[in-house]
């Protein structure tokens, strides 16, 4: 359990190629981290609008890595990995995807990507990532960096200062 107060509301969607038990799997893992799940299911879509995720999770993202945060490192590292391996789960039967679960905040759409091979540094990093530095997403999670990071976000500040004051 992330807190003692009332449970955050998410709108899941999940696509077609999700199985129905995995979908309640996934609506447990979320309930596990003290979320409550209103699963929607998306047609799968192939070719050039081919989605990029398994399940996309609209939250209040800060109030979420807030009261991940206040929760015991050791419980969140397992319940966010318990939450991405229910999805990896559902994956096996689907066709592959680096992106498994996104997280997108309610008010600024920005989106987090919770790949399947995340390290438990990974986890203990989001909880304590400053959402405000980052304009656009996706973030991603820079394994030979080992931080999170917006790759578009580092492409705009580049032209901002490459077009600097002549």
């Amino acid at each position: 359990m992330v807190s003692d107060s009332d449970p955050l509301a998410a709108e899941v969607l999940v696509t077609a190629e999700v199985p129905a038990e995995e979908e309640q799997a996934i609506v447990d893992a979320f309930r596990a981290l003290d979320v409550v799940a209103c699963t929607r299911v998306v047609p799968t879509r192939r070719g050039l609008e081919q989605l990029q995720w398994l399940v996309l999770a609209t939250l209040p993202l800060h109030a979420f890595l807030r009261g991940l945060g206040s929760a015991a490192a050791e419980d969140l590292t397992q319940g966010l990995k318990r939450l991405v391996g229910r999805v990896i789960e559902a994956r096996h039967t689907t066709a592959s995807s680096a992106e498994v679960l996104v997280l997108q905040d309610a008010a600024t759409r920005l989106q987090i990507v919770l790949e399947a091979d995340l390290p438990a540094v990974a986890y203990q990093a989001l909880v304590a990532l400053d959402l405000s530095v980052f304009r656009q997403g996706p973030v991603h999670y820079d394994h030979r960096r080992g931080e999170w990071r917006s790759e578009l976000d580092e492409w705009q500040r580049r032209q901002v200062e490459d077009s600097g004051p002549a």
